[in-house]
């Protein structure tokens, strides 16, 4: 989802809730802030020595240890507003990928692209997700597209495959 379709989103349903699921079935608590939104650009040079270049938002989720407990998520208006605030301040590329920043006690931190949303009852449900890494120059490096998986009890002393 790209920065501004999101923005767009909360403009279109400022009265309904913000919720993220950042894995399947388990949601950001009701106690998130958005403590950082960050103007990313990446330079960058893959192995088989293709160059890239792109940008990216990244706004931080946090879930504030004061307000366990607390039952009403952010607002759609107020992310909205937070979100203006920072676009005056430092403006954001809109036309780049958005992804969400997170992390609580059972999961580690990481950048979340946005694989899907609903408009569920009162609320905005966005559904995260990671992206696996991945080598981007497979054909330069003569990498196969697919790799065969070899079953464990296969890999024992002597078998070959270590």
């Amino acid at each position: 989802m790209k920065t501004n379709e999101f923005l767009t989103l909360l403009k279109e349903n400022t009265d309904k809730s913000l919720v993220f699921e950042y894995a399947p079935g388990q949601l950001v608590g009701a106690n998130y802030h958005i403590t950082e939104v960050k103007n990313i650009t990446v330079d960058s040079v893959d192995c088989g020595a293709g160059t890239d270049f792109w940008k990216e938002t990244i706004i931080q989720l946090w879930e504030s240890p004061q307000e366990l407990g607390k039952r009403d998520y952010m607002t759609a208006y107020k992310a909205m507003g937070i979100l203006n605030k920072v676009d005056k301040i430092k403006p954001m590329e809109k036309d780049v990928e958005v992804k969400f920043e997170y992390s609580n006690s059972v999961f580690h931190t990481a950048q979340l692209f946005v694989l899907s949303h609903q408009i569920k009852d009162n609320q905005i449900l966005m559904h995260l997700g990671i992206e696996k890494t991945d080598c981007k120059a497979k054909e330069t490096c003569s990498i196969p597209e697919t790799t065969e998986q070899v079953a464990e009890t296969s890999c024992a002393p002597g078998s070959g495959c270590c």
